[in-house]
C-alpha cells in the first residue's frame, strides 16, 4: 500500500522539505483588494511583508476550496491507495472544512483521512514532518493517524509579534483581546491553546522576547524537533538558532518562513520557535 501525507501552507513546511519527504502542499489564498495569490506559489513572502508594511490595502486571507484539494486527491490517488490530510485548527480557517468536504466528493477508490491538528505554523509543520519519516520507514495508514494524534499535544509554539494591530484587524485575535490597550510599549507573546490564539506574556524588547523563546525551549527535557520562524528578521533567527543549538542537536532544528497568510495577522517582525516533544511508546 501506497500512503501520501497532504497538508497546507500554514504548516510552513518549506519546498525543500515536501520534496524530500513526500508531502503535497495545498496552498491558502492572500488578497489584497482584487488580486488574489496562492501562498507562496504566486507570492512570495518577501513580496507579501513588503506590501504588508507599504500597501494601503490590507490583506485578506481565504481557505482552498474542496476543488483545490479534490483536484490533489485525484492526482495523488494516480500512485497511491491511502492519502492522509493534516490540516490547520479548524477555529482559524475553514481549510479543514474543505478538505472534509473534497473526501466527500471523491468517488475515486482511494482511501482519504483528514485530520485537524488544532495546530498552524510549524506547529502542524514539525508533527507533519514527524509523520512523514515514519511513512517513508513504512508506517501504515492507521499507524499514521494514531501518530498525528498523539503528536498534536506535544507540539508547541511561542509567538513573539511586535503589535496586536493586525491580529485585531484580521479579526483573529482570539483570547488575546485582553492584552489590547496596554501594549504600547510592550512586545505580546502568544501561542496557540485548543486551536486558538492565546497570550502567554509581554515584555518591553525584542531581546527580552527572544531571551523568552530560548527559555522556552530550555524548559523542555525531550526534544524531538525544533523549529524558528520568522518573517523579516533573518539575523535574529539564525542568532536564535545559534543559541538553540546547544539545547538540541543542529540538525534537528528547522529553519522556516513565518506565511503571508498568518503574516496578515501576526504583521511583518514576527519570529517564533515550535518544539516537538518526543513521544513515549
Amino acid at each position: 500500500m501506497t500512503l501520501k501525507i497532504v497538508t497546507d501552507s500554514l504548516s510552513d513546511i518549506t519546498s525543500d522539505i515536501a520534496d524530500e519527504l513526500g508531502i503535497t502542499v495545498v496552498p491558502v489564498y492572500v488578497r489584497f483588494g482584487e488580486e488574489v495569490y496562492r501562498d507562496r506559489v504566486e507570492i512570495t513572502t518577501e513580496e507579501f511583508y513588503r506590501r504588508l508594511v507599504s500597501d494601503a490595502t490590507f490583506p485578506s486571507t481565504t481557505q482552498p476550496t474542496p476543488n483545490d484539494f479534490l483536484e490533489v486527491y485525484e492526482k495523488l490517488s494516480k500512485e497511491a491507495d491511502e492519502i492522509l490530510v493534516i490540516n490547520l485548527s479548524s477555529k482559524l480557517s475553514g481549510t479543514y472544512q474543505s478538505a472534509l468536504q473534497a473526501q466527500n466528493t471523491y468517488q475515486g477508490k482511494c482511501r482519504i483521512e483528514v485530520i485537524d491538528s488544532q495546530l498552524v505554523i510549524m506547529g502542524l509543520g514539525l508533527v507533519v514532518i514527524a509523520v512523514a519519516k515514519a511513512v517513508q520507514a513504512g508506517a501504515s495508514m492507521d499507524e499514521a493517524a494514531e501518530l498525528v494524534r498523539r503528536a498534536i499535544p506535544m507540539s508547541h509554539s511561542v509567538m513573539l509579534l511586535d503589535t496586536l494591530k493586525y491580529l485585531a484587524k484580521g479579526g483573529r485575535i482570539g483570547k488575546a483581546t485582553n492584552l489590547l490597550g496596554s501594549l504600547l510599549s510592550f512586545k505580546p507573546i502568544l501561542t496557540l491553546k485548543d486551536g486558538e490564539v492565546s497570550p502567554l506574556t509581554r515584555v518591553r524588547s525584542r531581546i527580552a522576547g527572544t531571551d523568552y523563546l530560548y527559555n522556552s525551549v530550555a524548559g523542555f527535557s525531550n526534544i524531538e524537533l525544533l523549529a524558528v520562524e520568522h518573517a523579516t528578521t533573518p539575523d535574529e533567527a539564525d542568532e536564535l538558532i545559534e543559541r538553540l543549538s546547544s539545547l538540541c542537536p543542529r540538525e534537528k532544528i528547522y529553519r522556516s518562513n513565518v506565511s503571508p497568510v498568518i503574516g496578515a495577522y501576526v504583521g511583518p517582525n514576527v519570529i517564533s520557535i515550535t518544539v516537538l516533544e518526543a513521544l513515549k511508546g
